[in-house]
């Protein structure tokens, strides 16, 4: 029976959260992978915010822009609305800084950009927080509820133009997306539904609205097409529920789902029989995302080493992995959020409907000189306490002694040893770092090196 060793629960902590401190290792050491896997999930399932609640949220109040006379109050409007946004995304960050358990935030972080919506368009900043909740309560959940509550997300909703879909002009933005992004995939690669079950499933999702004055959730009868429906070859007088009722039924369905998750958490390359394997388990569960995950991470693929650093960190990957990883004491965090905007992960602002696209498309000639420079920044040479322009900070001698090195001193060959396995997925440099290079000095240019970006 295999048990982790310190590259092992590495490597399981990376994927399932971020990358860990030396002290969060350590109670995975010597475990079997399936009681460090079921340990990381109950507690996931356990996990309480630890964040206070913005203050907004209980006190948001916003005005329809028709009911504003004004074009100064409107703009008012959607400056509060902004700096509440703001806000969300503070505490989001602050969670994934501070929690015990990251793989709530990896989840939730994946369904946001799984169901990407943008406030640039919803501009209730409510809106998206109660979404945020939707996406966070089901992160590990039922995927069924989730996507039931993401029709019904007013959110969404809007985001997807549906507030206005009648039976006399059914939208079919929600729809498709349903379709080609949220369950089965692209209709060519495997989804098998056409045009006309979009324009069915259009119909069925009439009369899911908003209320312009509270924002919540309304269900418009005189919007609602009550007419009969023919999608993916059920027929009825089908309404969102009898909709993703049929979709779920679909093998692809799971498929789909299981593997973006392979991609979120494996490798870049899914394999088939594997995914079929998870996507059956999947649906004979009940689409308990927990129990698909928990296939996945005890697959011999996700343990495989070919398949370690076979991921790219995407920004938050990268930052919030060196704040805990260095244990950085974080002074200001609306500077490291708009550092992740900087390098292209806006959070409540995916660039569209498909969400950021991941892998090597986080890495080009720019981000990658940006992401450079930043990791230089957190890590020059100087002051113990540095990174103040960042908002950061962390003790140089601390870190490095926990790996039998010091500040002043070039690591000897072991310490060497240990410092790229703690920091490099592959455990090994691209390129040598040149003799005589101290150990502050020798942090900053494993972090430079090309193979710190992966996972």
């Amino acid at each position: 029976m295999q048990v982790l060793n310190e590259a092992d629960a590495r490597h399981l902590l990376v994927r399932a959260g971020f990358t860990p401190s030396h002290a969060e290792l350590q109670p995975l050491l010597g475990m079997t992978y399936e009681m460090a896997v079921d340990r990381i999930l109950q507690a996931a399932r356990q996990n309480k915010t630890q964040q206070p609640t913005p203050a907004f949220v209980s006190a948001s109040t916003f005005t329809p822009p028709g009911q504003l006379k004004t074009i100064e109050a409107r703009q008012e409007q959607r400056r509060t609305q902004i700096l509440e946004g703001v806000e969300i995304k503070q505490w989001w960050l602050w969670e994934m800084l501070t929690t015990s358990n990251p793989l709530v935030e990896r989840m939730t972080l994946f369904w946001h950009n799984h169901f990407a919506t943008s406030q640039q368009k919803v501009v209730r900043s409510i809106a998206m927080w109660n979404q945020h909740q939707l996406l966070r309560s089901e992160a590990l959940g039922s995927f069924s509820k989730l996507l039931l509550g993401i029709v019904r997300d007013p959110a969404m909703l809007i985001y997807l133009d549906n507030i206005n879909s009648s039976w006399q002009s059914p939208n079919e933005n929600l729809a498709r997306e349903l379709f080609e992004l949220f369950t089965l995939g692209e209709a060519s690669t495997g989804g098998e539904y056409t045009e006309q079950d979009i324009k069915e499933s259009a119909r069925a999702l009439t009369g899911y609205s908003v209320n312009g004055d509270t924002g919540a959730f309304m269900f418009s009868p005189r919007l609602r097409d009550p007419g009969s429906k023919r999608i993916l070859g059920s027929s009825g007088f089908l309404d969102a529920e009898g909709l993703i009722d049929i979709i779920l039924k679909q093998p692809q369905t799971a498929r789909y789902i299981v593997t973006k998750l392979w991609l979120e958490f494996v490798s870049p390359t899914p394999t088939t029989q594997v995914v079929t394997q998870v996507a059956d388990q999947f649906r004979q569960s009940g689409y308990d995302i927990g129990v698909a995950l928990r296939a996945l991470l005890l697959s011999d693929e996700f343990w495989a080493l070919s398949n370690r650093g076979s991921l790219i960190k995407s920004p938050i990957d990268l930052l919030v992995g060196v704040a805990r990883q260095f244990q950085f004491a974080v002074s200001q965090s609306d500077v490291l959020m708009n550092r992740l905007a900087g390098l292209g992960q806006n959070l409540l602002m995916p660039p569209n409907v498909k969400g950021w696209p991941g892998g090597t498309q986080w890495i080009n000639a720019t981000t990658l000189l940006e992401r450079k420079r930043t990791t230089e920044q957190i890590f020059s040479i100087g002051n113990n306490m540095n990174a103040s322009s960042l908002g950061m900070s962390f003790d140089r001698e601390k870190f490095l002694n926990q790996y039998g090195a010091t500040t002043e001193r070039e690591p000897d060959v072991i310490a060497k040893q240990k410092l790229a396995g703690a920091m490099f997925a592959t455990a090994q440099p691209s390129h040598a770092v040149p003799a005589g290079t101290v150990g502050s000095a020798y942090i900053r240019a494993l972090t430079l090196d090309p193979v710190f970006q992966l996972k």
